[in-house]
Protein backbone atom coordinates (compact mmCIF):
# COMPACT_ATOMS: atom_id res chain seq x y z
CA UNK A 1 0.00 0.00 0.00
CA UNK A 2 1.36 2.96 -1.04
CA UNK A 3 0.87 6.13 1.88
CA UNK A 4 1.01 9.50 0.21
CA UNK A 5 1.64 12.50 2.16
CA UNK A 6 -1.34 14.53 3.04
CA UNK A 7 -2.58 18.38 2.70
CA UNK A 8 -5.51 20.19 3.65
CA UNK A 9 -8.97 18.94 2.41
CA UNK A 10 -11.80 20.64 1.92
CA UNK A 11 -14.43 21.37 4.99
CA UNK A 12 -16.48 18.14 6.41
CA UNK A 13 -20.42 18.27 6.81
CA UNK A 14 -21.66 17.69 10.66
CA UNK A 15 -23.14 14.54 9.15
CA UNK A 16 -19.78 13.52 8.40
CA UNK A 17 -18.26 14.51 11.27
CA UNK A 18 -20.69 13.02 13.38
CA UNK A 19 -20.03 9.69 11.28
CA UNK A 20 -16.06 9.93 12.09
CA UNK A 21 -17.20 10.51 15.73
CA UNK A 22 -18.84 6.87 15.74
CA UNK A 23 -15.67 5.28 13.86
CA UNK A 24 -13.52 6.85 16.77
CA UNK A 25 -15.57 4.69 19.24
CA UNK A 26 -14.51 1.32 17.84
CA UNK A 27 -11.20 1.88 18.77
CA UNK A 28 -12.78 1.67 23.04
CA UNK A 29 -11.29 5.13 23.50
CA UNK A 30 -7.96 4.78 22.39
CA UNK A 31 -6.18 8.70 21.06
CA UNK A 32 -3.05 9.72 19.85
CA UNK A 33 -1.39 12.11 22.61
CA UNK A 34 1.51 13.91 21.22
CA UNK A 35 3.93 15.81 23.81
CA UNK A 36 5.97 18.51 22.07
CA UNK A 37 8.32 19.97 24.19
CA UNK A 38 10.15 23.04 23.83
CA UNK A 39 14.30 21.95 24.86
CA UNK A 40 15.97 25.64 24.91
CA UNK A 41 16.95 27.25 27.66
CA UNK A 42 13.91 30.19 27.87
CA UNK A 43 12.00 26.90 28.98
CA UNK A 44 13.74 24.83 31.38
CA UNK A 45 10.97 22.71 33.80
CA UNK A 46 11.24 23.31 36.91
CA UNK A 47 9.91 20.79 39.75
CA UNK A 48 6.44 22.53 39.08
CA UNK A 49 6.48 21.41 35.40
CA UNK A 50 7.87 17.98 35.99
CA UNK A 51 5.38 17.34 38.46
CA UNK A 52 2.83 18.23 35.60
CA UNK A 53 4.33 16.51 33.14
CA UNK A 54 4.36 13.14 35.10
CA UNK A 55 0.86 13.64 35.66
CA UNK A 56 -0.08 13.77 32.36
CA UNK A 57 1.84 10.44 31.93
CA UNK A 58 1.16 8.80 35.02
CA UNK A 59 -2.74 9.89 35.57
CA UNK A 60 -4.05 10.99 32.23
CA UNK A 61 -2.80 8.28 29.73
CA UNK A 62 -5.24 5.84 29.16
CA UNK A 63 -4.30 1.82 27.94
CA UNK A 64 -4.48 1.82 24.46
CA UNK A 65 -3.32 5.63 23.93
CA UNK A 66 -0.24 6.02 21.39
CA UNK A 67 2.65 8.38 22.57
CA UNK A 68 4.44 10.82 20.46
CA UNK A 69 7.50 12.47 22.25
CA UNK A 70 7.99 15.22 19.92
CA UNK A 71 11.43 17.79 21.13
CA UNK A 72 11.71 20.94 19.10
CA UNK A 73 13.87 24.06 19.28
CA UNK A 74 15.14 25.65 15.67
CA UNK A 75 13.34 21.92 14.68
CA UNK A 76 11.66 19.26 15.30
CA UNK A 77 14.48 17.37 17.14
CA UNK A 78 13.67 13.39 16.28
CA UNK A 79 16.14 10.97 17.48
CA UNK A 80 14.83 8.61 14.06
CA UNK A 81 14.12 8.09 10.43
CA UNK A 82 10.59 9.67 10.31
CA UNK A 83 8.52 9.19 7.15
CA UNK A 84 5.13 9.39 5.70
CA UNK A 85 4.06 5.86 7.66
CA UNK A 86 5.93 7.65 10.85
CA UNK A 87 5.41 11.64 10.28
CA UNK A 88 6.08 11.86 14.27
CA UNK A 89 8.24 8.97 14.81
CA UNK A 90 7.31 5.25 16.09
CA UNK A 91 4.72 5.95 19.17
CA UNK A 92 4.72 4.48 22.38
CA UNK A 93 1.70 2.45 22.94
CA UNK A 94 0.85 3.13 26.45
CA UNK A 95 -0.52 0.97 28.71
CA UNK A 96 -1.24 0.93 32.98
CA UNK A 97 -0.68 -2.41 33.16
CA UNK A 98 2.43 -2.28 32.30
CA UNK A 99 4.87 -0.18 34.07
CA UNK A 100 7.50 -0.54 31.54
CA UNK A 101 5.77 1.38 29.14
CA UNK A 102 5.20 4.61 31.47
CA UNK A 103 9.18 4.54 32.03
CA UNK A 104 9.98 4.42 28.51
CA UNK A 105 7.27 7.54 28.08
CA UNK A 106 9.76 9.05 30.88
CA UNK A 107 12.46 8.30 29.49
CA UNK A 108 12.10 9.99 25.93
CA UNK A 109 10.56 13.40 27.69
CA UNK A 110 13.52 15.82 27.80
CA UNK A 111 13.28 17.21 31.29
CA UNK A 112 16.17 19.51 31.14
CA UNK A 113 16.57 21.79 28.13
CA UNK A 114 19.40 21.53 26.11
CA UNK A 115 22.04 23.74 25.98
CA UNK A 116 23.38 23.30 22.00
CA UNK A 117 19.34 24.08 21.29
CA UNK A 118 18.08 27.17 21.16
CA UNK A 119 15.98 30.18 18.61
CA UNK A 120 12.65 27.92 18.96
CA UNK A 121 10.76 28.22 15.80
CA UNK A 122 7.24 27.70 16.87
CA UNK A 123 5.54 27.64 13.67
CA UNK A 124 7.73 25.04 11.97
CA UNK A 125 6.80 22.91 14.92
CA UNK A 126 3.07 23.52 14.66
CA UNK A 127 2.94 22.66 11.19
CA UNK A 128 5.21 19.51 11.62
CA UNK A 129 2.60 18.74 14.35
CA UNK A 130 -0.47 18.77 13.29
CA UNK A 131 0.51 17.85 9.77
CA UNK A 132 1.91 14.69 11.29
CA UNK A 133 -1.16 14.36 13.40
CA UNK A 134 -3.38 14.46 10.59
CA UNK A 135 -0.98 12.11 8.44
CA UNK A 136 -1.70 9.58 11.16
CA UNK A 137 -5.27 9.46 10.66
CA UNK A 138 -4.82 9.40 6.89
CA UNK A 139 -2.79 6.46 7.10
CA UNK A 140 -5.72 4.75 9.11
CA UNK A 141 -7.90 5.96 6.27
CA UNK A 142 -5.78 4.57 3.74
CA UNK A 143 -5.57 1.26 5.55
CA UNK A 144 -9.12 1.17 6.21
CA UNK A 145 -8.89 1.12 10.61
CA UNK A 146 -10.58 3.49 12.85
CA UNK A 147 -9.10 7.17 12.87
CA UNK A 148 -8.72 8.11 16.52
CA UNK A 149 -9.36 10.98 18.56
CA UNK A 150 -5.71 12.98 19.28
CA UNK A 151 -4.20 15.91 21.71
CA UNK A 152 -1.31 17.72 21.32
CA UNK A 153 0.32 18.97 24.86
CA UNK A 154 2.36 21.84 23.91
CA UNK A 155 4.80 23.07 27.30
CA UNK A 156 6.94 26.22 25.43
CA UNK A 157 7.12 30.33 25.94
CA UNK A 158 6.34 30.82 22.20
CA UNK A 159 2.60 31.69 21.57
CA UNK A 160 0.99 29.22 19.83
CA UNK A 161 -1.36 29.54 16.73
CA UNK A 162 -0.41 33.19 15.30
CA UNK A 163 -1.59 34.93 12.20
CA UNK A 164 1.16 33.83 9.17
CA UNK A 165 4.20 35.60 9.15
CA UNK A 166 6.15 36.12 12.78
CA UNK A 167 7.95 39.23 13.65
CA UNK A 168 10.84 39.78 16.64
CA UNK A 169 7.93 41.68 18.37
CA UNK A 170 5.73 38.65 18.48
CA UNK A 171 8.34 36.06 19.34
CA UNK A 172 11.85 37.25 18.75
CA UNK A 173 13.57 33.54 19.05
CA UNK A 174 12.42 32.66 15.03
CA UNK A 175 15.86 32.43 13.38
CA UNK A 176 16.12 35.21 10.87
CA UNK A 177 16.19 32.72 8.31
CA UNK A 178 12.88 30.98 8.60
CA UNK A 179 10.52 30.99 6.17
CA UNK A 180 7.43 31.39 8.81
CA UNK A 181 8.64 35.22 9.23
CA UNK A 182 7.13 35.71 5.53
CA UNK A 183 3.47 35.52 5.74
CA UNK A 184 3.47 34.41 2.36
CA UNK A 185 5.96 31.92 2.38
CA UNK A 186 4.13 28.04 1.13
CA UNK A 187 5.58 27.25 4.76
CA UNK A 188 3.44 29.86 6.25
CA UNK A 189 0.36 29.68 3.77
CA UNK A 190 0.63 25.77 5.06
CA UNK A 191 0.89 26.04 8.49
CA UNK A 192 -2.14 28.27 8.44
CA UNK A 193 -4.23 26.19 5.83
CA UNK A 194 -3.94 22.99 8.86
CA UNK A 195 -4.45 25.59 11.62
CA UNK A 196 -8.12 26.31 9.82
CA UNK A 197 -8.37 22.88 8.73
CA UNK A 198 -7.74 21.16 11.76
CA UNK A 199 -10.87 21.10 14.72
CA UNK A 200 -8.15 22.66 17.53
CA UNK A 201 -9.55 22.83 20.92
CA UNK A 202 -7.07 24.52 23.56
CA UNK A 203 -6.50 24.23 27.19
CA UNK A 204 -3.73 26.33 28.99
CA UNK A 205 -2.15 26.56 31.99
CA UNK A 206 1.01 29.11 33.06
CA UNK A 207 3.54 27.57 35.01
CA UNK A 208 7.05 29.59 35.87
CA UNK A 209 10.51 28.08 35.08
CA UNK A 210 13.87 28.22 37.34
CA UNK A 211 14.34 31.11 36.65
CA UNK A 212 10.88 32.68 37.36
CA UNK A 213 9.45 33.25 34.26
CA UNK A 214 6.40 31.88 32.32
CA UNK A 215 5.94 29.14 30.24
CA UNK A 216 2.25 27.46 28.85
CA UNK A 217 1.52 23.98 29.35
CA UNK A 218 -1.38 23.86 26.41
CA UNK A 219 -3.34 20.92 25.65
CA UNK A 220 -5.14 20.97 21.77
CA UNK A 221 -7.25 18.72 21.70
CA UNK A 222 -8.94 17.51 18.21
CA UNK A 223 -11.48 15.81 17.36
CA UNK A 224 -11.81 12.42 15.03
CA UNK A 225 -11.46 13.77 11.62
CA UNK A 226 -9.69 12.81 8.22
CA UNK A 227 -9.17 15.41 5.04
CA UNK A 228 -11.78 15.31 2.21
CA UNK A 229 -11.14 15.43 -1.22
CA UNK A 230 -13.73 14.74 -3.96
CA UNK A 231 -12.78 14.62 -7.75
CA UNK A 232 -14.79 14.66 -10.71
CA UNK A 233 -15.66 11.32 -12.13
CA UNK A 234 -16.79 10.22 -15.66
CA UNK A 235 -20.53 10.07 -16.45
CA UNK A 236 -21.07 13.26 -14.12
CA UNK A 237 -20.52 11.71 -10.91
CA UNK A 238 -17.99 12.34 -7.98
CA UNK A 239 -15.72 10.26 -6.01
CA UNK A 240 -15.25 11.07 -2.48
CA UNK A 241 -12.62 10.20 0.12
CA UNK A 242 -14.82 10.39 3.26
CA UNK A 243 -18.13 8.56 2.77
CA UNK A 244 -16.83 5.79 1.19
CA UNK A 245 -14.37 5.43 4.26
CA UNK A 246 -17.61 5.55 6.44
CA UNK A 247 -19.69 3.06 4.36
CA UNK A 248 -16.16 0.74 5.00
CA UNK A 249 -16.04 1.61 8.07
CA UNK A 250 -20.05 1.51 9.63
CA UNK A 251 -21.46 -1.18 7.55
CA UNK A 252 -20.83 -4.08 10.16
CA UNK A 253 -21.40 -2.31 13.16
CA UNK A 254 -24.80 -0.70 11.83
CA UNK A 255 -26.24 -3.83 10.86
CA UNK A 256 -25.44 -5.09 14.43
CA UNK A 257 -26.83 -2.10 15.88
CA UNK A 258 -30.01 -2.42 14.04
CA UNK A 259 -30.43 -5.97 14.98
CA UNK A 260 -30.09 -5.55 18.23
CA UNK A 261 -32.64 -2.83 18.05
CA UNK A 262 -35.10 -5.13 16.25
CA UNK A 263 -34.23 -7.65 18.87
CA UNK A 264 -35.12 -4.64 21.53
CA UNK A 265 -38.46 -3.94 20.01
CA UNK A 266 -39.38 -7.70 19.74
CA UNK A 267 -38.30 -8.31 23.27
CA UNK A 268 -40.36 -5.41 24.17
CA UNK A 269 -43.51 -6.44 22.40
CA UNK A 270 -42.96 -10.13 23.49
CA UNK A 271 -42.78 -8.69 27.35
CA UNK A 272 -45.92 -6.88 26.65
CA UNK A 273 -47.72 -9.57 25.28
CA UNK A 274 -46.56 -11.53 28.55
CA UNK A 275 -48.06 -9.19 31.02
CA UNK A 276 -51.15 -8.93 29.11
CA UNK A 277 -54.08 -10.73 30.99
CA UNK A 278 -56.08 -13.00 29.11
CA UNK A 279 -59.71 -13.00 29.12
CA UNK A 280 -61.80 -16.73 28.78
CA UNK A 281 -65.02 -16.20 27.60
CA UNK A 282 -66.74 -19.22 28.73
CA UNK A 283 -70.30 -19.85 27.60
CA UNK A 284 -72.41 -23.32 28.81
CA UNK A 285 -74.08 -25.16 25.98
CA UNK A 286 -77.56 -26.16 28.22
CA UNK A 287 -77.09 -22.43 29.55
CA UNK A 288 -80.69 -21.26 28.35
CA UNK A 289 -80.30 -17.91 28.95
CA UNK A 290 -77.55 -17.15 26.75
CA UNK A 291 -75.13 -15.92 29.41
CA UNK A 292 -71.16 -16.21 29.58
CA UNK A 293 -68.78 -16.46 32.55
CA UNK A 294 -65.69 -14.35 32.31
CA UNK A 295 -62.61 -15.31 33.55
CA UNK A 296 -59.26 -13.91 34.43
CA UNK A 297 -56.07 -15.41 33.14
CA UNK A 298 -52.30 -14.06 33.57
CA UNK A 299 -49.24 -15.39 32.48
CA UNK A 300 -47.85 -18.12 34.48
CA UNK A 301 -51.39 -19.10 36.59
CA UNK A 302 -54.06 -21.51 36.18
CA UNK A 303 -57.98 -21.58 36.26
CA UNK A 304 -59.31 -24.55 37.88
CA UNK A 305 -61.74 -26.51 36.03
CA UNK A 306 -64.74 -27.70 38.50
CA UNK A 307 -63.33 -25.37 41.57
CA UNK A 308 -65.68 -23.61 43.48
CA UNK A 309 -64.07 -20.19 42.62
CA UNK A 310 -65.69 -17.15 40.75
CA UNK A 311 -62.84 -17.55 38.76
CA UNK A 312 -62.63 -20.94 37.40
CA UNK A 313 -64.64 -22.55 35.13
CA UNK A 314 -67.80 -24.67 36.27
CA UNK A 315 -68.67 -28.54 35.73
CA UNK A 316 -71.13 -31.30 37.65
CA UNK A 317 -70.17 -33.80 40.12
CA UNK A 318 -68.36 -31.39 42.41
CA UNK A 319 -65.03 -33.01 41.16
CA UNK A 320 -61.89 -31.20 40.35
CA UNK A 321 -61.13 -31.96 36.86
CA UNK A 322 -57.88 -30.15 35.99
CA UNK A 323 -56.92 -26.79 35.27
CA UNK A 324 -56.38 -24.25 32.41
CA UNK A 325 -52.30 -23.45 32.59
CA UNK A 326 -50.87 -20.74 30.82
CA UNK A 327 -46.89 -20.49 29.97
CA UNK A 328 -46.38 -17.66 28.32
CA UNK A 329 -48.38 -17.80 25.25
CA UNK A 330 -49.28 -21.14 25.50
CA UNK A 331 -52.39 -22.50 26.96
CA UNK A 332 -51.95 -26.15 28.37
CA UNK A 333 -54.95 -28.50 29.40
CA UNK A 334 -53.80 -30.34 32.82
CA UNK A 335 -56.10 -32.91 33.91
CA UNK A 336 -55.88 -34.39 37.15
CA UNK A 337 -54.96 -38.30 37.51
CA UNK A 338 -58.97 -38.96 38.57
CA UNK A 339 -60.30 -36.36 36.29
CA UNK A 340 -62.79 -37.33 33.65
CA UNK A 341 -62.45 -34.31 30.89
CA UNK A 342 -62.54 -34.02 27.29
CA UNK A 343 -61.00 -31.71 24.95
CA UNK A 344 -63.14 -31.45 21.68
CA UNK A 345 -64.69 -34.42 22.13
CA UNK A 346 -61.32 -36.54 22.95
CA UNK A 347 -60.43 -37.75 26.37
CA UNK A 348 -57.44 -35.73 27.81
CA UNK A 349 -54.92 -38.02 30.40
CA UNK A 350 -52.55 -35.55 30.56
CA UNK A 351 -51.40 -32.12 29.81
CA UNK A 352 -52.29 -31.24 26.52
CA UNK A 353 -51.19 -28.14 24.34
CA UNK A 354 -54.50 -26.33 23.24
CA UNK A 355 -53.22 -24.27 19.89
CA UNK A 356 -56.86 -22.49 18.50
CA UNK A 357 -58.39 -19.90 20.62
CA UNK A 358 -61.82 -21.53 20.83
CA UNK A 359 -62.46 -24.91 22.08
CA UNK A 360 -64.54 -27.09 24.05
CA UNK A 361 -64.68 -28.93 26.88
CA UNK A 362 -66.93 -32.04 27.93
CA UNK A 363 -67.25 -32.71 31.25
CA UNK A 364 -69.34 -36.56 31.44
CA UNK A 365 -71.15 -36.67 34.79
CA UNK A 366 -71.50 -39.95 36.74
CA UNK A 367 -73.90 -41.43 34.36
CA UNK A 368 -71.84 -39.91 31.06
CA UNK A 369 -73.64 -37.33 30.23
CA UNK A 370 -72.35 -34.37 28.84
CA UNK A 371 -71.55 -31.36 30.15
CA UNK A 372 -70.49 -29.04 27.09
CA UNK A 373 -68.64 -25.91 27.73
CA UNK A 374 -67.29 -23.73 25.50
CA UNK A 375 -64.23 -21.54 25.69
CA UNK A 376 -62.71 -18.36 23.74
CA UNK A 377 -59.76 -16.81 24.41
CA UNK A 378 -58.93 -12.88 24.05
CA UNK A 379 -55.58 -12.29 24.10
Amino acid sequence: MTLTKITPGQPLTDTQKNGLQLVSLLGRGKRDVVLAIDVTESVGLNDQGRIRLRQIVEDSLKPGDSVYVVPFAQNVVFDEVISVENPLGKPIYFSKENSENINKVLAKIPFNYDPNRYGTDIQRAELTVYQGVAQINQNRLAKNQSIKPQSVVWITDATLGTKPGITSEIWIETPANSPFRIATSPESEERQNWIKSLPLHERSLIIKNQDSKDYKLSVIDLNPTIQEFCTPAPGGQETCLVNSYLLKQLWFPSLILLLLIAAGIWSLCKFARLQKKWKLRIRFEDNTEDEEKLCILPNKKKIGIGEDNPNSIDCPGGEIRGHLQRQGEKLYLVPTPEGNIQLNNKKVISKTLITNSRFTLNCPDSRQRDYQINVKIEK
